[in-house]
């Protein structure tokens, strides 16, 4: 069966144009899709990104029925994912092959990855879908726009807003595994000002972290709760104060290292307590008769992570990050933006400090009607490491209507985490003090095409990335170095048809080939994957998303591998009236089984049903 998804997806992709895209403003008369990209620091139409960025909206996450941002993400082509057991299992999202690691998360505009974590990553297991509004993902090295950590890849993440008038939302759902979710928001909107309150609950017994099959049979199961805030107010002459706030408090039963077993793990008495709160606020003005918008934010994030195991404390961190951020937009002419921005980070984590500071300027440049090109520079200044200066350039070009080329170039950096830099052992007198930032550098080219009829689009990119003194661990000497090399290349396609009036079909697929500087594979990352989805919405009370995932074979960390899989989920809603909903999900319809990383089991066939209400 997974050799004829991959041929499903792969013709799919070649002869179809992706319904999953759907426009965030509609299309413009030429049928060139007006999605508006917040992420690279200049607000820009699709027609006018030279980047590759992936949207996803909240239409499109309910279509599809995803409760878990991770499960969004990863339906992008060229991001996969890794995941050790699901119901609060360790997740990490990886971008054209770069480490989790090197992916940067933002919610709001401010990082979230974890300070305190080995190498900074940030642990996608816990964040819920309900109070999240838009998901942006950046592709390549993004470091002139958002600074270290960006080497690879951005996650942005934009929290639900509130709207105008008096709103509210209530659902529950309760499904296999013992598993009950539910959740409620208000919000209120109008000329003074606007907020939202929301709060989503999950409890579930979850399954055996480690592979049930190798005779692990205790369920390990989740509970947490999330509560996410927004508002503003609006001030005189066009001013706006405004703020957001997200808290997730989790208790995560997991399994023991057991040294022998598949993956080294089976069933134990581990439970891992993980309060996590991010937020920003921020001030907007704008002078010249609107022609310079200022932007000034303070943003923090904070992590809490505890393990117990049989009771007793084994483990304990806690990361911490402080943002403080200006940037100016200048309108200079219809043809010329300017961006300058100024921002300090300072993170801390088991009693460790470092801070970061950097300058930064864009400039887009528009000298033809259909030709964008945009360019940028940012110096950082780590307290440690001294300074880095990244380029990045990009262009899009519309030669005829419903057709966009683009390209771009960038430069990404990674300075050495707290951990990375004062952890050492096995007889190592102290930690490394020789670490270098990791570097790289990206390019790709793409094309998309959408017709002016509306029936759909088709889109290719090529991407290669190079990334040079990557930190690992070493027993040798007893603690971090710059010890790797290297290099992903690869195809990501996305395509679709809109079969009829109410039938869509799309289809994403990437090719990913990432090897070492000694030649050998990456591991955990497959080399074929994407997926297939029929989406159906007729004027009638039902719709719903059939949707086919594809996951080709790994590689393990020990050389062994992990086979290819392939799973069916369906979605199904169906409105009782404008504002009541019914709600239902099938995942992995054929019960297929299979492993994200090797030892650790995935539900079998499962499903949930609920209801909604909205005001």
């Amino acid at each position: 069966m997974a050799r004829n998804a991959l041929l499903v997806l792969l013709v799919a992709s070649a002869t179809a144009s992706a319904a999953g895209q759907s426009p965030a403003s509609g299309e413009d008369q030429d049928g060139i899709d007006t999605i508006v990209v917040t992420g690279t620091r200049i607000e820009q139409t699709a027609a006018e990104n030279g980047s590759t960025v992936r949207v996803i909206d909240a239409a499109q996450i309910e279509a599809l029925g995803f409760r878990h941002v991770l499960d969004a993400v990863a339906k992008a082509p060229g991001v996969t994912v890794n995941q050790n057991g699901a119901f609060g299992g360790s997740a990490f999202v990886r971008i054209r092959g770069a480490s989790s690691d090197q992916t940067l998360v933002l919610v709001d505009g401010v990082s979230v990855n974890d300070a305190s974590s080995p190498g900074g990553g940030f642990d996608f297991a816990r964040l819920d879908t309900e109070n999240i509004e838009r998901i942006e993902i950046l592709s390549g090295s993004q470091s002139t726009l958002w600074g270290s950590d960006a080497i690879g890849g951005v996650v942005s993440i934009t929290t639900r807003q509130p709207g105008a008038g008096l709103g509210g939302n209530l659902f529950a759902e309760a499904g296999s595994f013992g598993t009950v979710r539910g959740g409620a928001s208000v919000s209120q909107g109008g000329p003074a000002g606007d907020f939202r309150l929301a709060a989503t609950r999950l409890n579930t017994d979850g399954i055996s972290r480690a592979d049930d099959r190798n005779g692990n049979a205790e369920d390990d199961g989740l509970e947490t709760l999330s509560v996410s805030a927004r508002g503003g107010l609006n001030l005189p002459r066009g001013a706006r104060l405004e703020g957001s706030l997200l808290w997730n408090d989790s208790d995560t039963e997991f399994d023991a290292f057991r040294f022998g077993a598949q993956g080294n793990v089976g069933d134990g008495d581990e439970v891992g307590k993980t309060e996590e709160l991010s937020g920003q606020l921020a001030l907007k003005a704008a002078l010249f008769d609107g022609r310079l918008d200022n932007l000034l934010l303070v943003g923090r994030a904070e992590i809490d992570r505890e393990n117990f195991s049989d009771g007793e404390q084994s483990f304990k961190a806690k990361g911490e990050r402080t943002l403080f951020r200006y940037q100016g937009t200048l309108a200079i002419d219809a043809r010329n933006t300017l961006v300058l921005g100024a921002e300090r980070e300072e993170s801390s984590a088991s009693g460790n400090d470092s801070s970061i500071n950097g300058l930064f300027a864009l400039h887009e440049w528009q000298p033809a009607d259909r030709l964008t090109l945009t360019g940028g520079l940012r110096s950082d200044d780590h307290e440690r490491f001294g300074s880095e200066t990244t380029a990045r350039i990009a262009a899009a070009l519309v030669p005829v209507p419903s057709l966009t080329l683009r390209a771009s170039w960038g430069q990404g950096f990674k300075a050495p985490t707290l951990f990375q830099t004062t952890f050492f052992c096995c007889g190592a007198p102290a930690a490394n003090d020789d670490l270098k930032p990791e570097r790289s550098k990206s390019i790709d080219f793409g094309a998309e095409w959408r017709p002016a009829s509306g029936l759909g689009h088709a889109g290719l990119t090529l991407f290669k990335q190079d990334t040079d003194d990557l930190i690992d661990f070493s027993f040798a000497i007893g603690g971090y170095e710059n010890i790797e090399e290297v290099t992903s290349k690869g195809i990501e396609v996305s395509a679709g048809w809109n079969l009829t009036d109410s039938v869509t079909l799309s289809a994403d697929y990437a090719y990913i080939k990432a090897r070492r500087g000694d030649g050998t594979p990456l591991p955990h990352l497959p080399r074929h994957s994407g997926d297939l989805a029929l989406g159906f919405d007729p004027s009638g009370p039902l719709s719903g998303t059939i949707l086919l995932r594809f996951n080709g074979r790994e590689t393990n960390s020990d050389g062994s591998r992990l086979d290819d899989w392939t799973r069916v989920d369906i979605n199904v809603r169906y409105a009782l009236s404008d504002r009541l909903e019914l709600f239902g999900r099938l995942e992995n319809l054929f019960d297929a089984h299979y492993q994200q990383i090797l030892g650790y089991g995935t539900p079998r066939l499962s499903g949930s049903v609920g209801v909604r209400w909205r005001y």
